[in-house]
């Protein structure tokens, strides 16, 4: 244990020259040796940015520069310019609009989609630190998903903020995932599917293998964080549009804008991965993800919804994710999108990630992100 009145002398620099063993073949059985460092290598050239790939690289991960994806640092520049946290939202009126205003249905729907959102959130918190970030070969893009990791802690502690400010009981709200079958659903599919990511033995350069990976993180990010978060905020931002529940509502556009950020910068990794190893994902792969992602939401909005709210339904929901995933595909560039016909059921859920939001400055916080229109899907 630290003692800081302990002399600053290292305890083995005390003993006499005697008591310390001259090299390794002297020290006590049982006690561990520092590794020799790495020698310098003499000559060796800098990294060049044409030897940094998305996975398999061979240039020197501790080199950031010179970049090969530019794109990537952006991505982390302009996150830093944009940092909030929960504290900065006052909820006092949400408060008593659970209490006293919200219907029994529509406390339903905001519990269960709290209950959902914290659990999905520490899923893509762990899924990016533990394991996507330490196979990326390039580490401007490790840098950025490292703030990815922060904020995923971030949305957490934002939907327990909520949770307990309301006063909900929080040992059900967070064990809801476990208990109901429709919010299961979606966490067991998400899990299924994030395999071949968490994998520490995955082998990239079995081409079987990468295309493994490179479902599970198309998965990841066109529908964990590009279709089912952007569309999950909805019934909430429902709620905001008839003037309840606006301090939760607001807490969740921060978050929209940053889930925004991580699809689009999935959706660039993944199209750079296809690109430089020159593979792309099965049809009928893609197929079965689409359909299992889609009867997921079905049941998962049939539940929450089951009783529809004013200006909100199971039906508008599911339509909505279908166009938003029709979208993903696209950005991806993909040759067909997964729901021909589907439309924008919810022509005001854009506004809400892109539209600027005047507001009294010494009331809340303006919550467009200052770097907006640098967003980019390409």
């Amino acid at each position: 244990m630290l003692n800081w009145d302990d002399p600053l002398t290292p305890a083995a620099a005390r003993q006499p020259a005697s008591a310390l063993p001259t090299n390794a073949a002297d020290a006590p059985t049982g006690t561990p040796t520092e590794p020799p460092a790495a020698a310098p290598t003499l000559g060796a050239r800098p990294v060049r940015a044409e030897d940094k790939r998305i996975v398999n690289g061979m240039a020197d991960i501790n080199q950031l520069a010179p970049f090969k994806y530019p794109w990537a640092w952006k991505y982390f520049l302009n996150a830093n310019k944009n940092h909030w946290t929960p504290l900065d939202i006052n909820m006092a009126q949400d408060v008593h609009d659970y209490h006293h205003k919200l219907t029994v249905e529509e406390r339903h729907v905001y519990e269960n989609v709290l209950a959902y959102l914290t659990t999905a959130d520490i899923l893509a918190m762990r899924n990016v630190a533990i394991a996507v970030m330490e196979k990326m070969s390039a580490p401007e893009l490790q840098i950025y998903q490292a703030r990815q990791a922060y904020e995923e802690a971030l949305h957490t502690w934002t939907y327990q903020h909520c949770i307990e400010t309301i006063g909900l009981d929080q040992g059900e709200i967070y064990n809801r995932y476990r208990v109901v079958p429709e919010i299961n659903a979606k966490i067991r599919m998400t899990q299924q599917r994030l395999d071949a990511v968490c994998s520490a033995d995955i082998d990239l350069h079995d081409r079987e293998q990468l295309h493994t990976f490179l479902m599970s993180y198309i998965f990841f990010a066109a529908v964990f964080e590009g279709s089912w978060f952007y569309n999950g905020f909805s019934p909430i931002f429902a709620l905001q549009r008839r003037g309840l529940m606006k301090g939760t509502a607001e807490q969740l556009q921060y978050i929209m804008r940053d889930e925004v950020m991580h699809a689009s910068f999935g959706i660039r990794v993944a199209k750079q991965l296809m690109q430089e190893e020159n593979i792309r994902p099965d049809p009928q792969a893609l197929r079965d993800m689409w359909d299992q992602a889609e009867a997921c939401e079905t049941g998962y909005a049939s539940y929450i919804l089951r009783d529809p709210i004013l200006g909100y339904s199971a039906d508008l929901h599911v339509e909505q994710f279908r166009y938003v995933a029709n979208r993903r595909a696209a950005q991806l560039g993909l040759e067909e999108v997964p729901f021909p016909g589907a439309e924008a059921a919810l022509p005001w859920l854009d506004e809400q990630a892109n539209l600027r939001k005047e507001k009294n400055f010494f009331e809340t916080r303006v919550t467009e992100y200052q770097t907006g229109g640098a967003l980019s899907w390409d």
